[in-house]
């Protein structure tokens, strides 16, 4: 959005309608009264200002965010990520069925317990409640046994583990195993995880698929959401899972693990 607005301060021309679905809706609602324009070729536009006040406020907004809280200030929080982060963890030192809480900062990490040397990441809230199911599936997908003595659980949804400091916390483990939705969400999240933790990162996966094709029973929200499926698929190395993508054209989430 910032190079759009230094090429109108620069005179160059713009995609504007491209422009238009990045403005933010309070400037896009107003945008002829804010803009002229002036077609050169295809798709690009000469934006001429008429409200250098509404521009400078636009400039203002899209700064950067310095935290969370001049973020909420200028319209959006989800721009800048929290300075502290929650996870939920199920680990063998754990005295009932309530999980513990790891509190990861910018620069420390307050968790209470001795860490494993594995963990599961589960995507789902129910999943992760029936870790128990979760280890055995990994264990058999893995072809080894896995109890909480060898590997704590975390609930990860959201893309929460995907930000830098947990990243940087779940290196600190041997083996990161990922439990995610099979669907293109899922497989975006692992790609970021695998990018970051390299060969300790591990997706979580039956050994053959054809059994679990009458479990993909979600339709994708778009043909590119599933092209993107496929395509995240083939590039991590999951060829089998693509060819269920195909074989079924539906996704298959977390839960119905728990159907078997």
């Amino acid at each position: 959005m910032n190079d759009y607005l230094q090429k109108i301060l620069q005179a160059q021309p713009i995609n504007y309608e491209a422009f238009l679905k990045k403005l933010p809706e309070q400037f896009r609602r107003r945008h002829r009264e804010l803009f002229a324009t002036e077609k050169v070729q295809a798709n690009r536009w000469m934006v001429t200002v008429l409200d250098e006040t509404a521009f400078a406020e636009l400039q203002h907004v899209m700064e950067a965010p310095a935290n969370r809280v001049d973020a909420a200030k200028k319209g959006n929080s989800h721009r800048h990520q929290t300075e502290v982060s929650f996870l939920l963890v199920y680990h063998q030192g754990l005295s009932s069925s309530r999980p513990d809480v790891v509190v990861i900062g910018n620069d420390s990490v307050d968790s209470g317990f001795h860490r494993a040397s594995s963990v599961l990441i589960v995507e789902n809230e129910r999943n992760f409640y029936q870790y128990r199911d979760m280890l055995n599936f990994t264990g058999a997908a893995l072809g080894r046994r896995l109890a909480l003595s060898q590997c704590d659980v975390v609930l990860g949804g959201g893309n929460r583990v995907t930000r830098a400091a947990i990243l940087d916390w779940l290196a600190g483990y041997k083996d990161v195993f990922c439990a995610f939705d099979y669907d293109a969400g899922g497989l975006q999240m692992f790609s970021t995880i695998s990018a970051s933790l390299g060969d300790k990162a591990r997706f979580v996966q039956p050994t053959d698929w054809q059994p679990w094709q009458g479990h993909f029973c979600k339709i994708p929200d778009s043909t590119e959401r599933f092209t993107k499926a496929i395509a995240l698929a083939e590039g991590l190395g999951f060829v089998s899972l693509a060819e269920a993508f195909r074989a079924t054209g539906k996704f298959m989430e977390q839960e119905m693990i728990l159907d078997e």
